[in-house]
């Protein structure tokens, strides 16, 4: 057997707004093969159109991570826009910092997962972030993701649900950087 390259030798590389022409459907693959249990699921078919929607900020950034040429993770998102931070309504106070980056999505192929591959993916998207916070949604029913955002120093503040056939969310807030 091979010995198979760990997570911190694979090659991470950043994406923005003007390669989503290059980079739509190797993410649109990936969310596929990482969700293959799931994509009966018409939320989950939707992808393509959120790739499109964030992908479409010029703020749009992007890291995906690849073992050779195939592409086994990704994680993405866009700067929040001022004065529209859905979060807050759920902080009573809610933080005096306002710049926020929307973590959106975040995927890995079932045969790198649990080897630290979404930790490395998430602090290459943020170790350059200028914003003070980062928000993300964790679907409810998974317990063992939002534990693991909360060991990357997120925490719960409500719950979202925000489109009717979606999931019901947990939102998480993190300041930047990450701890």
């Amino acid at each position: 057997m091979e010995p198979r390259v760990t997570a911190a030798g694979l090659n991470v590389r950043h994406f923005t707004h003007t390669d989503l022409p290059e980079i739509r459907q190797t993410l649109i693959d990936v969310h596929a093969d990482a969700l293959a249990d799931e994509m009966d699921d018409p939320f989950n078919q939707r992808f393509p159109w959120f790739v499109d929607h964030w992908g479409g900020r010029p703020g749009f950034s992007c890291v995906i991570a690849y073992d050779g040429d195939k592409a086994v993770g990704f994680a993405y998102g866009a700067p929040g826009s001022p004065g529209h931070e859905w979060w807050r309504e759920h902080l009573d106070p809610a933080p005096e910092k306002h710049r926020t980056f929307s973590y959106s999505e975040l995927a890995v192929i079932p045969a790198w997962r649990k080897q630290g591959v979404s930790e490395r993916l998430t602090r290459a998207l943020m170790a350059e972030r200028d914003e003070d916070l980062v928000v993300l949604l964790v679907d409810t029913e998974h317990p063992r993701v939002q534990a693991l955002y909360e060991s990357w120093g997120f925490r719960k503040v409500g719950e979202r649900q925000p489109f009717p056939d979606s999931p019901v969310f947990a939102v998480m807030l993190a300041e930047l950087p990450l701890s």
